[in-house]
Formats: C-alpha cells, structure tokens, sequence
C-alpha cells in the first residue's frame, strides 16, 4: 500500500451492470461497497451510464447479443472518455468493453464450450460466441489493459492455454463473499427457509443452484439422487422450459416427490439456509459464487474441481471434491448425510471468512496502489490504451 493509503486512490468499476445480487454485476457491486469501506473514492461507469439501456427485465436472445456488442464497442469508446477527464483513476473493467487498467476475468467461453462438448458446433452456430472469442483474442492478446485479474490459479493457466502469450501481466483474486449477509442460520431462520421452500420432511436435503442445468450437472445430481435414499434435492435457478424438461427427467427416475423445483429466487440464503449440502457436478466454472456462499452459511459442498473449489474444498473437512460422476455424488452425500453436522459447519465458515470482501479488496488496493506507482506510459496510446 502507497504511503497515501486507500484514502487517495480514486477507483472507477467499468461494467454492464453494478447492482446487488448474482453473478459479475454482483461481484462488481459487493467490490464497490468493500472498497469503499476501505477509504477508496469510487466512481462506477455502466451500461446506462454510456448511454444504453439498463437491463430491468430479461431480454431476448437478440437483445441480449445487441447489449454486448454494444457495450464492447460503443461502450469501450464512452468510456475512454469518462475516464480521459479522470486521469488520475485507476480503472477495474469487469465484462465487455475492451478498456481499464485491470481486466477481470469472469470466465473462458472457449473452455465453457468444450467443457460442454461439441465445441466447433456450439461456437459456429452462435454469432454472439465468435463475436466475444474475436473480441477477447484482441483483448488478451493486445495492450488495451495493464493487467488481468484471474480468479484461479487455474483460470490464469486456461488464459495462457487458450490464448497463448496472454499480453499483459496475470494476477490472481478471487472473489469475495459477504459473511454477514452469508451465515450460518438460526434456528427459527432455518425453519422458516424450509417451510417457505415447502421442505417439510425430515430428510436431508441437497441443494443445486444454477441457471444452466446441463453444465452445471443437474441430470448427475437426478442420477445420484436415484442411488442415494433419505436426501431430498431443492433445485434453484433455471427458466421454465428448463424446469419443465427437468421435472419430465424428474418424473421418468421416479424422483418426483423427491425433488423441489423453487425457480429463479431473488436472494440464495434462504436455500442455503434450507439445505445441508450443495452440489456442483459442474463441468466448468470460473469461480462459482454459490460455493463460498454455501461455506460462508456452514454447509458443505460436494463439487467437482472446478474453479474455484480445488482451493476452497478440503475432503472430509467441508465437503467433498468428486469427478463428475453420479456414482461418486452419491457416495459423498452418504458420508455427508451420516456425519456430525456441528465440525462440519465451523470449518466451513472458517474457510469462507478468510474470503470477506474486506479481505478481497485489500487485495485490490495492493494491485492498484502498485499501478498508481508505476507509469503507464509503456502502453500504446492508440487503439489498445488499457485507460
């Protein structure tokens, strides 16, 4: 930390979206208030404050694939400008526009994509993908940022894999989470999360949260549920075609009365706080906020290594690392079903407090306070100018 302290530094967040809740708005939104606290002056440039519509409601497909492009071209020129009157900045981009000292890194569609299979066919069929595959070779590849911030160890390998020589230098930050929203329930807190879900039966329940069901593992965690008595399944997240394809499958293994579908929920506490156990059979994942969330609550998490959960999870301690196999998520939801709950749960919230926001963004302020320090000078000033 620079002599001045936070107190003088001046952050701008350059996003689509800053608001609460999931997802990059969220993080960019949780940043924002742990910075602040911090003593940082913090400015926030939008979708809408470059001039584009704030996304109130779900939009369509083709709106959604305008937003983007929108923001990554139209947004990236505004905001060179809105930062040209703060020269004394420093900029954290977190999503589409190719502009900002530091670049976070939300995830690799490249690596979503052939985590899926099919990945020619998923790319070539979707404008959107090989317009943000175009869009992030440039981004990686040339000198529009002074740094990128991956979330992973492992995530800043899959940059180098997929990119080759990744331009500007890698640091590693992971996302935070907000243990006191995040905690472990009272008693009369769990009670009422699992009468409003309509868990009202005596067993164990499982929760899967997520909107993309295939990748994160829905049919594995149906199909270990069928190899797993005694465990309920609460099912978070999805649009309704997806829940009404899901409850078909549901219906076929016999699950029905074994499975709640609660749909997208405007705050993941309360299932959490519902819950004993969180799976994610996923086939890829940059850094799946719900894991540190789930921790932060004192429940365990059966997941697949992916992001951020080979650094989070320690088997046997809070929770379990599987492959993504419905055999293997049935065994650990056993071992976890019949273990004493009390050790568990502390050593889950110990893990997730030593990723508070406060702790994140003192991580940040490092990296900021060394590229306040340093010229920024090296970098072309033309098309690729990372301010």
């Amino acid at each position: 930390m620079s002599a001045a302290g936070p107190q003088a530094m001046r952050i701008v967040q350059i996003a689509p979206e800053i608001a609460p809740g999931s997802g990059v708005a969220g993080v960019a939104y949780e940043l924002e208030r742990a910075l602040t606290a911090a003593g940082a002056h913090t400015e926030r440039f939008t979708r809408a404050d470059a001039g584009g519509r704030s996304r109130t409601a779900p939009r369509s497909r083709l709106g959604h694939v305008w937003d983007v492009v929108w923001f990554s071209t139209t947004g990236t020129r505004r905001a060179r400008a809105f930062l040209a009157a703060r020269p004394d900045a420093v900029s954290i981009c977190h999503n589409d526009a190719l502009v900002g000292d530091l670049y976070v890194n939300h995830g690799l569609l490249q690596a979503a994509m052939r985590a899926r299979g099919h990945y020619f066919w998923r790319m070539v069929r979707n404008p959107l993908h090989l317009f943000t595959a175009a869009r992030d070779r440039k981004r990686y590849r040339g000198d529009y940022h002074r740094t990128i911030i991956a979330l992973t160890q492992r995530e800043a390998a899959l940059l180098t894999e997929t990119y080759g020589e990744v331009r500007p230098p890698i640091e590693v930050i992971p996302n935070g989470v907000d243990i006191d929203r995040f905690r472990p329930p009272a008693v009369e807190e769990r009670e009422t999360s699992r009468r409003q879900l309509g868990l009202d039966g005596p067993e164990p329940v499982a929760v899967f949260i997520g909107h993309e069901f295939d990748r994160k593992g829905l049919p594995i965690a149906l199909d270990a549920l069928v190899r797993t008595p005694r465990v309920h399944l609460l099912v978070v997240g999805g649009t309704p075609e997806m829940i009404e394809r899901a409850r078909a499958t549901t219906a076929r293994l016999g699950l029905s009365d074994r499975v709640t579908f609660a749909g997208l929920l405007p705050d993941a506490a309360p299932a959490l706080w519902a819950s004993d156990v969180l799976v994610l059979p996923s086939a890829y994942e940059a850094n799946a906020l719900v894991v540190l969330e789930a921790l932060a609550c004192g429940i365990p998490v059966v997941s697949t290594p992916v992001g951020a959960a080979p650094d989070l999870v320690v088997d046997g301690v809070n929770g379990y690392l599987i492959e993504r196999d419905a055999a293997a998520l049935a065994e650990r939801l056993e071992a976890i079903r019949d273990a004493p709950t009390g050790s568990l749960r502390d050593a889950c919230r110990a893990t997730a407090e030593e990723y508070s926001w406060t702790r994140i963004a003192a991580r940040y302020l490092e990296t900021v306070s060394r590229l306040q320090s340093s010229s920024p000078t090296a970098q072309a000033p033309g098309d690729g100018a990372g301010r």
